[in-house]
């Protein structure tokens, strides 16, 4: 049902020392307070689809406990870990400026935390305020270790739009009747694509047009006349979502937790790993019906996927209507795009523009020190001998970055780059433009195999970098939601096939383009970031579809210490786990 954003049942008690803090000591408010949490890793028994299994998760809550905290606050959160699976937590679009130990990939900036053991995430909100998501960060435990991040402005600041009567996060997952991990192990080992998942969810519900999930179904309760924020939020594995609301529209007002000039649409797309919020502005008068709000995939790949529709309820209260006769109202359903509308999917992405207002600038680098050209896509990597393969022609599947594909390290890349022992962890010689270029989006070439590493990209402290993302066709052309950790980027452009260095940068632009932390390569096509690495640590970027991060489709950059102490790394906190 539609809740206020501090209603959730597990608010009461991970929040109350803060709660406490903010009552008595109000002026604590302006600077920011320190908000504590506790996440117990625990088993917990969950039916679905009629199917019950026991699943990985945060205080045994599916999704796990809401976040919120206000943009300045500083944030204790200690993770103990009850299961056999090491776990590790991603605050999914944090900034983390100087506190990279904080970040969550495991063996990037963290051994994972072992069974029995535990670890204080411990980080400071900066200038950041909006809807994030947290979630795993470690092999699939994702698909059922997630939940919303709420960041309210700063006391006394407002929206750059009117107060809505009611705020309510929408988190899509994805759920698998059989053990997610089995799935991924079972898909490293044949070299074939994974098991596609059984439904979508909404808040952890199938929803009616699943079989014997009827009453496990979101169902958003509104007055009429009112505006509702909802915080949607993308953290499904493996797939991109269209979503829409029947006779409703949308107004976009904020994508990743930066505002954006608001637009009014009918459906959005909403990829693995990105967050959206849009303005609700429910009917006048009741409208004596029900809607469907509904999600399904948008798919440009070539493999299997998930072709089911995840649906929630938009409910209007009246005193008037009973449960039962609120059954038999008219049911109205959405109309989606097909599956593979990229026009669609386009022309929503070029709708999204930054605010760009002198509150809420957009601070887009206007020169670059360093120009990057990475092509993106999958490939292939020999089948082991005396074993037989599942990927193309008996060969194994495999995803990469310029042809790398990146190779785990058993030590966390940021402990070997801060003590200065990255020898045998990683080698700085990521290539900065693709070794063997080729006609990315047409005819693939013969050799379909990936290089293997752990290589990495060293930036100067304050470098301003232009990044060129190419979709390859090698295996199909396929959209690929990249995320980077410890940055906003600004996205300055995007077509469809070769980039053309002589002829797209005159298109970018340079004035308000959308400023977020994951961005769709469009497929068949190319997408321009820039970004300052203004944060010293080493940061992860990888595809946020989590078949393709685990076939090697990521990289990290390095990002030195500058000058001052504010630009410096900090050092390690001492609880931190050990691999």
């Amino acid at each position: 049902m539609g809740v206020s954003l501090l209603s959730s049942p597990a608010f009461p008690r991970i929040f109350i020392f803060s709660f406490i803090t903010l009552y008595l000591i109000p002026e604590l408010a302006l600077a920011g307070i320190t908000r504590h949490y506790k996440f117990d890793i625990k088993l917990q028994n969950v039916t679905r689809l009629c199917h019950t299994k026991s699943i990985v998760t945060v205080n045994g809550q599916f999704p796990g406990p809401r976040i919120v905290a206000r943009e300045g606050d500083h944030l204790l959160i200690k993770v103990v870990n009850h299961v056999q699976n090491n776990i590790s937590i991603h605050w999914h679009g944090i900034r983390q400026l100087q506190t990279g130990w904080a970040d969550g990939p495991a063996y990037v900036t963290q051994c994972p935390i072992q069974t029995s053991q535990n670890y204080v995430y411990n980080f400071t909100i900066v200038g950041q305020r909006g809807t994030l998501f947290w979630h795993a960060h470690i092999s699939w435990l994702r698909a059922t270790v997630y939940g919303p991040l709420i960041i309210l402005p700063k006391r006394g600041v407002p929206y750059p739009f009117a107060k809505p009567y009611e705020e309510v996060p929408i988190i899509f997952g994805e759920w698998w009747n059989v053990n997610p991990e089995a799935v991924i192990s079972q898909a490293l080992q044949t070299g074939g694509g994974p098991n596609v998942s059984d439904a979508y969810t909404i808040n952890g519900l199938p929803g009616p047009l699943y079989n014997c999930s009827a009453k496990d179904t979101f169902k958003l309760k509104v007055k009429p006349g009112k505006t509702y924020l909802l915080r949607l939020i993308n953290a499904a594995l493996n797939d991109e979502l269209f979503f829409s609301i029947a006779n409703h529209s949308l107004t976009v007002v904020e994508a990743d937790a930066v505002y954006v000039k608001p637009f009014e649409t009918n459906t959005l797309l909403i990829a693995p790993g990105q967050t959206t919020n849009v303005v609700l502005k429910t009917k006048p008068h009741n409208p004596n019906a029900t809607f469907l709000m509904t999600a399904r995939p948008y798919v440009t790949g070539l493999g299997t996927f998930d072709n089911s529709t995840v649906a929630g309820i938009l409910e209007y209260e009246s005193p008037f209507h009973s449960a039962a006769s609120i059954r038999n109202l008219p049911l109205f359903k959405p109309s989606l795009p097909s599956l593979n509308d990229t026009s669609f999917a386009t022309n929503f992405t070029n709708k999204l523009r930054s605010l760009a207002s002198a509150q809420f600038p957009a601070n887009v680098p206007q020169k670059v020190d360093g120009h990057f050209f990475f092509t993106i896509g999958l490939g292939t990597s020999p089948c082991q001998q005396n074993h037989t393969c599942q990927g193309p022609n008996g060969t194994m599947f495999a995803a990469s970055i310029n042809n790398v594909s990146f190779v785990q390290s058993t030590t966390a890349l940021l402990q070997a780059h801060f003590f200065g022992q990255s020898n045998g962890v990683y080698t700085p010689d990521f290539p900065i433009t693709p070794i063997f270029p080729f006609n990315y989006t047409n005819s693939p070439p013969n050799n379909t195999m990936v290089s293997n590493g752990t290589k990495l990209v060293v930036l100067p402290f304050n470098t301003s970098v232009e990044l060129i993302m190419q979709d390859t066709s090698i295996l199909g052309a396929e959209s690929h939601p990249l995320h980077l950790h410890g940055f906003n980027f600004f996205v300055v452009g995007q077509g469809f096939g070769n980039y053309d260095p002589n002829k797209d940068p005159s298109k970018f632009n340079l004035v308000d383009p959308i400023e977020r932390n994951t961005v769709g390569v469009p497929s068949g096509g190319w997408v321009a970031i820039r970004f300052q690495a203004d944060n010293p640590g080493v940061w992860f970027m990888h595809c946020h579809l989590v078949i393709h991060t685990s076939w090697g489709l990521k990289m990290a950059w390095v990002v030195l210490d500058g000058k001052l102490p504010n630009q410096k790394l900090l050092p390690p906190p001492a609880d931190l786990p050990k691999c």
